[in-house]
């Protein structure tokens, strides 16, 4: 059976650089960020040859509406003898509700260094989200998503006022089921996943509980270092330098289990006390 995440990555052709995307059933609210993250840049990749990702920019301009396929058109920007660019508009109703520029590389090797993977406790010895829900009494049947989370360090589940916590946080996730073994795919999984927990870095500071802000990505960045199997298990380092202005900064530098950095990511999210027009 194929997976629900490389079902999502599986975009349609309907014209020359023009795809769907699909939303998986269950969505009922607004389609997760990382979804249209990861479809854009598989779009990207459809139109581009012998080249690997080596960074992204995208903005999030407006709530994606699950009920209907999003439309993804690709710009070729430019195509020189090392690197290409693509700009990707995802379309909903008639409007943008988001765009990414991709830059693709040829191949190359040259200078390398990078910080060390700070030290965490194994997956195997941590409770996943379900199982930390469970654990604080909270039975309530919730989606399960493709992607397989292990807090480091959660916050409290449960009743109860949130603490106050430091600005930053790590989690160990991968890819629940097989990817296949193109390496263009467990990359775009893994810029699905990147838009997981990030914007709750900037939130820990502040004792929000959950329903009680407005919040929402507004902008995503990824820069790709290596290829890796995102089946196997990762740790995402968060941390958040700044909040300000209703908008909180996050950061984050993603460790395959060897300890090598294999992504870097960026955002800027939209936190909230009180729901206003945005």
């Amino acid at each position: 059976m194929t997976s629900e995440l490389v079902r999502i990555l599986d975009i349609e052709p309907i014209d020359l650089d023009m795809f769907r995307g699909h939303t998986p059933q269950g969505e009922t609210r607004r389609i997760y960020g990382g979804q249209v993250v990861a479809q854009a840049l598989t779009a990207a990749y459809r139109t581009v040859e012998a080249r690997t990702c080596h960074s992204m920019h995208a903005y999030f301009i407006r709530g994606g509406d699950p009920k209907i396929p999003i439309l993804l058109k690709v710009e070729r920007v430019r195509d020189g003898g090392s690197f290409s660019v693509r700009r990707v508009t995802a379309l909903q109703h008639g409007q943008q509700i988001f765009n990414l520029a991709a830059s693709f590389q040829t191949p190359e090797t040259g200078f390398e260094h990078q910080i060390e993977m700070p030290k965490a406790p194994s997956p195997e010895g941590l409770l996943d989200e379900d199982e930390l829900r469970k654990a604080a009494g909270q039975t309530e049947p919730r989606r399960t998503w493709p992607i397989e989370i292990r807090p480091v360090d959660p916050m409290p589940y449960g009743p109860g006022k949130a603490p106050v916590m430091e600005p930053n946080q790590s989690v160990w996730f991968r890819a629940r089921d097989p990817l296949g073994s193109d390496p263009n795919v467990h990359q775009c999984a893994l810029a699905y996943a990147s838009d997981m927990t990030l914007l709750d870095t900037s939130l820990r500071p502040h004792a929000v509980e959950g329903g009680t802000g407005q919040v929402a990505s507004l902008d995503h960045a990824l820069w790709f270092h290596h290829a890796t199997d995102f089946t196997k298990w990762h740790l995402y380092v968060q941390d958040s330098p700044s909040a300000s202005g209703g908008r909180g900064f996050n950061r984050g530098s993603i460790f395959d289990e060897g300890g090598k950095l294999v992504a870097s990511v960026a955002q800027e999210a939209l936190i909230r006390y009180r729901e206003r027009p945005r």
